[in-house]
């Protein structure tokens, strides 16, 4: 089996893109199944309804994480999309779930879980490492293949849960940095691995956003809008892991990029 995961989803143009090339990246790679990441698909900033049935269009599942409630309303939103995980070491008064099992059109079932990191990061949630032990005690034990998306800051947080899951889950594919790293592999245990798969968001831009407006920011240190860039050559970052569906073993991780027009 093979799965197709998207890296960060930035605006209206990373949406296009996203919808325009996961069907040719599923022919191309005979992908199953798709999860992507879908945290800044509004406006670079959170989810709304219209952007997650976009979205479910092409892929299957979407994940989220620190803005996963920038957009008002969403709150009340996301009880409509069980496709949607936000999440799990979030409160758990908090709407929505943080993980779900889901099935896999070419066989099998597949869990996924969202997990926020804490090194960094400006939210505050519950320990990833406690919560993401507490779940995998709830998924059926016939559940073999299990997908984590770790939304995190520090690679070296996102590395750790990587040995920390090693030969209990199929996957841990970091998001948020929207930066693409440079380590996919697979650990001895049977377990993909890398520590961040990237954005869908402009390809001459700073994480998505405007490349001037950046730089503003930085070498000024005033307060000011950094806008998505939305046209022009947008890339999409993804990996591509191949997995071994009745024992949930991963043989194989592979970062991939394409570009598109919008």
């Amino acid at each position: 089996m093979r799965l197709l995961f998207i890296g960060d989803i930035v605006g209206k143009g990373g949406r296009e893109a996203v919808k325009q090339l996961v069907p040719e990246l599923r022919r191309e790679f005979n992908c199953q199944f798709v999860i992507a990441n879908a945290e800044n698909s509004a406006a670079g900033n959170g989810l709304t309804a219209g952007c997650a049935r976009e979205l479910l269009t092409v892929a299957d599942v979407l994940t989220s994480g620190d803005h996963t409630w920038d957009q008002k309303g969403f709150d009340a939103d996301i009880r409509q999309f069980p496709q949607i995980i936000r999440p799990a070491n979030f409160s758990k008064r908090q709407p929505g779930r943080g993980w779900g099992v889901f099935r896999n059109p070419a066989g099998g079932d597949v869990a996924v879980i969202a997990l926020l990191g804490k090194v960094f990061m400006r939210e505050s949630a519950y320990c990833p490492f406690e919560t993401v032990e507490q779940i995998l005690k709830e998924i059926p034990s016939s559940v073999k293949n299990i997908i984590v998306d770790f939304h995190a800051e520090a690679t070296s947080e996102k590395l750790a849960m990587g040995y920390f899951l090693d030969g209990k889950v199929t996957a841990v594919l970091g998001t948020h940095t929207h930066v693409p790293t440079a380590d996919a592999r697979v650990l001895p245990g049977g377990t993909a691995v890398q520590t961040d798969v990237g954005m869908a968001g402009a390809a001459v831009s700073v994480l998505g956003r405007d490349v001037a407006a950046v730089l503003q920011k930085f070498t000024i240190g005033m307060p000011n809008r950094l806008p998505v860039v939305e046209n022009g050559a947008i890339r999409v970052d993804a990996a591509v892991v191949t997995y071994d569906y009745l024992t949930g073993r991963a043989s194989a991780i592979e970062s991939i990029s394409r570009e598109i027009v919008i």
